[in-house]
């Protein structure tokens, strides 16, 4: 008889976690759970979990080989376009699949007032030279970016606080999801003028979104960076695991 699946979870999502509690009572799957490393606190499965970089396709492709995986499942964050880029062409050179976990991204209704930009230098540029009460939805990561355009007050909510910061700028650290109320709350609270989202998809955190369109606020909204094409792409946990089900993989060696 085959051995069980050996996967590559590449995590750090919502979904990714569904996946993985999925995987962790089932003895036709092993494998390793895989975090970036950014999260001081991140919360661990009870399945072999790595943190931190892999050293780049060569060494992505070495810990594939050393550790005989068989299918990628990569749920990253959908602007993690670097490590799926990376999974994708590690995979390919290996000889294994890539499953990608890819929630639908949002789409403006009628009442909204979404301008989309491609990029942060585009997207801070439209914030205008007037000062305005900007709230900053984008997580930790590319906050420093505002610096370039200190004349604004920016509000921010992260779990750990972001290396850089805007000279006028709030950080609150708190865990979501928060409620439509609870966004309501804020916006109220700190007289905000804009937000600035990343089209991350999802329902964790789109009440910021209804909570914009129901006080008529402006959203700048920065897309998606494009993906290469995986082998299969899933919509959400249940998808990605009814794909996993119907999963065997080829009956061949590995990277040879």
């Amino acid at each position: 008889m085959p051995g069980p699946v050996r996967i590559l979870l590449l995590g750090g999502t919502q979904e990714a976690r569904q996946i993985v509690e999925h995987l962790i009572p089932n003895s036709e799957y092993q494998g390793v759970y895989s975090l970036a490393g950014r999260t001081q606190s991140p919360q661990l499965p009870n399945w072999p979990v790595r943190q931190g970089g892999f050293g780049g396709i060569p060494g992505l492709i070495d810990y594939l080989r050393q550790q005989d995986i068989d299918l990628i499942i990569d749920a990253t964050h959908p602007f993690a376009a670097q490590m799926s880029r990376h999974a994708v062409e590690a995979a390919a050179t290996v000889g294994i699949a890539v499953l990608r976990v890819e929630r639908p991204a949002w789409q403006p209704e009628t009442a909204d007032d979404w301008r989309c930009m491609n990029d942060w230098v585009s997207l801070i540029k439209a914030l205008g030279a007037e000062s305005r009460r900007v709230f900053l939805s984008i997580g930790r990561q590319h906050v420093g970016e505002f610096v370039a355009a200190p004349q604004h007050f920016y509000l921010l909510r992260s779990i750990e606080p972001p290396e850089q910061m805007p000279p006028n700028s709030l950080c609150l650290h708190d865990r979501g999801p928060f409620s439509l109320a609870e966004e309501l709350e804020l916006l109220k609270k700190h007289k905000i003028e804009v937000i600035v989202s990343k089209n991350s998809g999802g329902q964790a955190t789109q009440a910021k979104l209804l909570a914009a369109r129901e006080l008529g606020l402006p959203v700048l909204m920065l897309n998606r960076p494009a993906m290469p094409p995986a082998t299969a792409v899933a919509a959400d946990a249940a998808a990605a695991l009814s794909w996993l089900s119907a999963y065997k993989p080829p009956p061949t060696e590995r990277g040879v």
